[in-house]
């Protein structure tokens, strides 16, 4: 383990057991819920937020505003589903250049087993996130702008982009 990770162990054991497993009450099944819609596995999206978890919480006495605790958690796994993307796609990458070269031909393409959504289907990651940070997290364009690092202006565009792919992906499975 790390010098990273025995950090945010020392932090979350130093933690009062009631004060840690009130937080986790309080706070981790929107995490799962949100990672699930960011990622679109159950199961990856439980390993994202508990991973958040444990890195928040590790930092607790750090935090600027301890109230603010379920907006780190949100910004943390959002953070974290953005990397898994980021490293899916430099897999993905390196898959293609494999199988352009002749190195490996898999019998179905990791695209598809990633698929879980059929109208998200070609979405970028920050579209997506956008998406999911607006209907279902309900956040104003300014709270999602800082957790995406953007300004309110390109959250917009990024909800207008992205919705008009859904209608568009509709549209091409309705005709």
């Amino acid at each position: 383990m790390g010098a990273e990770g025995a950090e945010t162990l020392e932090g979350v054991a130093s933690m009062p057991t009631s004060r840690l497993a009130g937080l986790y009450e309080e706070h981790v099944g929107r995490a799962v819920a949100l990672a699930t819609l960011l990622t679109g596995d159950r199961y990856i999206a439980e390993d994202i937020a508990h991973d958040a978890f444990l890195r928040v919480t590790g930092r607790f006495g750090e935090l600027r505003d301890p109230g603010a605790f379920g907006a780190y958690l949100r910004t943390t796994v959002v953070n974290l589903c953005r990397a898994r993307v980021r490293r899916l796609e430099r897999e993905r990458t390196l898959l293609r250049r494999h199988t352009e070269a002749g190195v490996m031909n898999p019998d179905t393409s990791a695209d598809d087993r990633d698929q879980v959504w059929s109208f998200n289907k070609g979405l970028p990651y920050r579209q997506r996130a956008a998406l999911v940070l607006r209907y279902w997290e309900d956040l104003s364009e300014g709270q999602i702008g800082e957790i995406l690092r953007c300004s309110p202006r390109a959250v917009n565009a990024l909800l207008s982009r992205a919705k008009e792919q859904l209608r568009h992906n509709i549209g091409r499975s309705e005709g």
